[in-house]
């Protein structure tokens, strides 16, 4: 049974907490969820609402990121690569590096400006695992340096922000429609996966 949401603060809790289930289920080539991937949401959000775990930091994004291989992240091409803003930079995103990540010349141009799960929602897709969590550390990032996390959830829709907070997904039910990360049809190398809760000392 899904709690009730009352702030932003709390919609994006059960977002990441969702996204960690999923996570957990599918490192482990799970079909299905099983009552102990309910367990770690569970746990996972009434954490994250308590204090007592926390959102990793980018800085552990960006010791995975060394470890892939130089590729667009949202098709996995080595073709024709420039950085790109994960958070669109015309819609507010910023040059922190942090926002940024490698597309090519084709995904780059396609996304241009669009939110990237309203683009993704175009092509009847959603986003790698491993793409998902960048952009929700970056909106809690910003949502927290905004004093959004106590703003009410009804109010979504009026908030003026360089992403679309009501796309963010809170459940992801078809776990094999779901890739952990996008990778070169040619790669052989070693596949990344890394739990993401952190329990506060």
């Amino acid at each position: 049974m899904a709690p009730k949401i009352e702030t932003v603060g709390q919609h994006l809790y059960y977002a990441y907490a969702r996204l960690g289930q999923c996570d957990a289920a599918k490192q482990k080539g799970c079909e299905k969820y099983s009552p102990i991937h309910f367990m770690i949401m569970n746990k996972l959000y009434k954490g994250l609402n308590t204090g007592t775990m926390s959102v990793r930091s980018l800085y552990d994004d960006e010791k995975l990121r060394m470890k892939v291989p130089q590729a667009c992240y949202y098709c996995g091409s080595r073709e024709s690569l420039s950085l790109d803003h994960l958070v669109a930079k015309k819609m507010g995103g910023s040059d922190d590096p942090a926002n940024f990540i490698y597309a090519c010349k084709t995904c780059n141009s396609a996304k241009g400006k669009k939110d990237l799960f309203e683009w993704y929602q175009g092509k009847g897709k959603i986003p790698p695992l491993m793409i998902i969590k960048r952009y929700l550390k970056l909106v809690f990032q910003y949502a927290e340096a905004q004093g959004l996390m106590e703003a009410p959830i009804e109010n979504l829709s009026d908030l003026e922000t360089p992403f679309r907070l009501d796309l963010i997904p809170t459940s992801y039910l078809d776990l094999q429609s779901i890739d952990y990360w996008v990778y070169p049809e040619d790669y052989d190398g070693e596949r990344i996966g890394a739990a993401e809760i952190s329990v506060k000392k």
